[in-house]
């Protein structure tokens, strides 16, 4: 897996609080843009393989749509079930309007 930032939208393309959903390399990515900070995290849920993308933000997180699991965007880390794995999350650096995206796996 590349450690490579890549652009993935603008910053002006991104609502606050509204998931953008890009690919990276066939990777699914939810982009977001809340609170101040712009967040990226694996787009598809770790409960029942659904992107995450459609779901809501509220509070730097991030709700399932199909059955309410929420994730963390700081994290990937769980906090309402049915979801009990956490989700990767990346690296985002901002240049001028760019978004760029790494998938290297932040710790």
């Amino acid at each position: 897996m590349s450690n490579a930032f890549v652009r993935v939208c603008g910053l002006s393309e991104l609502e606050d609080d509204t998931p953008k959903r890009v690919e990276i390399d066939g990777t699914p990515v939810s982009v977001v843009r809340t609170e101040g900070e712009v967040f990226a995290i694996h787009d598809i849920c770790s409960h029942a393989n659904v992107s995450l993308s459609e779901g809501e933000v509220d509070d730097c997180h991030i709700e399932c749509w199909l059955h309410g699991s929420r994730f963390d965007l700081r994290s990937g880390k769980p906090d309402a079930l049915p979801a009990t794995r956490p989700v990767p999350v990346y690296p985002v650096k901002i240049e001028g309007d760019d978004v760029l995206v790494s998938l290297s796996q932040e710790s």
